[in-house]
């Protein structure tokens, strides 16, 4: 089996049935783990679901995902994407003829067709202080060209520190190594953590313009201070940070 892929629904039933009716037949296998009740409503034939008995981190269900797969690739779509014809053949084609390619990531685009910086850099104290705090508000969003590589826009492949969580295909030996996604995190930061992990294990994280994924990134954070979600990504990068102390002497 070639592209096992894994879908994670947190109660986004309408999202996922519109998901599943494509990426079913780019992959050779489809696991929908539904998080919470009515996470799910109808999948076409041979997608598999999975019930939660009790909600879990990201994380922890996209290992439950990975776990009851057996291709060598591992797709993790979340509800708010949409590949576009070919992206995940582009994507298992360029990893397939890169041997320690672990982690490959598509070109995502705004529901409206513009380009969405998905290819980041890893994050440094100062500009994390500056992009989680009020200190934002003398630079928009995405504004950043060290974090958000604004002024990079390539038409090849290249290398890339981290990129969105949103569809990445791995390599099942990688995150057999790894140890897989850490469910520690609850919503925030887990890619963060997957991409330095394999960066430290000597994995490549490869961004392929040629597979295009729309994505409808609601970048709660990114608008608003007032939110739960601060919360959690303040407590993910703290749990980071924790992990790997090294990058606070990145400035």
């Amino acid at each position: 089996m070639r592209v096992s892929a894994v879908v994670v629904s947190h109660g986004h039933a309408e999202e996922v049935e519109r998901l599943v009716t494509v990426l079913a037949p780019e992959v050779d296998e489809l696991v929908v783990v539904s998080n919470v009740a009515g996470s799910v409503r109808s999948v076409p034939p041979g997608v598999r679901v999975l019930e939660n008995p009790r909600p879990l981190p990201l994380a922890a269900n996209v290992n439950l995902g990975t776990a009851a797969t057996s291709g060598e690739l591992v797709l993790n779509a979340t509800p708010d994407t949409m590949p576009e014809p070919g992206a995940v053949a582009a994507l298992a084609t360029f990893a397939e003829g890169r041997a320690r390619c672990g982690i490959a990531g598509p070109q995502l685009l705004w529901p409206d067709g513009t380009w969405q910086p998905s290819r980041r850099r890893f994050p440094t104290a100062r500009g994390t202080v500056v992009r989680r705090t009020p200190l934002r508000r003398w630079r928009a969003p995405y504004e950043d060209p060290d974090h958000y590589l604004v002024g990079e826009r390539p038409e090849q492949p290249v290398p890339a520190d981290w990129m969105l969580g949103a569809f990445l295909l791995m390599r099942r030996s990688m995150l057999d190594e790894l140890g897989g996604w850490d469910p520690g995190y609850r919503h925030y930061v887990e890619d963060i953590d997957l991409c330095y992990r394999a960066m430290r294990a000597g994995w490549e994280r490869w961004y392929v313009p040629q597979a295009v994924v729309r994505h409808s990134y609601a970048a709660v954070i990114d608008k608003t201070f007032r939110s739960r979600h601060t919360i959690w990504h303040a407590r993910g990068m703290a749990r980071f940070l924790r992990k790997h102390p090294e990058r606070l002497l990145s400035l």
